[in-house]
């Protein structure tokens, strides 16, 4: 086997990781959406506030140590877990509407 078709295959089991991986992430959102927004509709009901600060300040620096931990950029995980929660919030504003 060539240098050039052991690159193809390795490629290509990368790339069939990388696919799984998505899959995963798009299924755990969608799992995470679904608490967050049974966790809007409490809110409402009661009245809270749609957004926590100091729950959401934790989560960020628990991402960033997840993250570290996983040799993942920790700016980047916090950019994306500041992301889902604009999303999040977004939400649980439509609930109390």
């Amino acid at each position: 086997m060539s240098d050039a078709a052991k690159a193809a295959d390795i490629l290509k089991d990368h790339r069939a990781s990388i696919d799984r991986l998505d899959a995963i992430l798009v299924y755990t959102l969608g799992e995470r959406f679904k608490h967050t927004q049974a966790v809007g509709r409490l809110k409402a009901e009661h009245g809270l506030p749609p957004s926590d600060p100091d729950r959401e300040e934790r989560q960020i620096a628990r991402l960033e140590g997840l993250a570290r931990d996983a040799d993942l950029d920790p700016e980047f995980a916090k950019a994306f877990l500041q992301f889902i929660i604009r999303e999040v919030i977004q939400h649980h504003r439509k609930h109390q509407s």
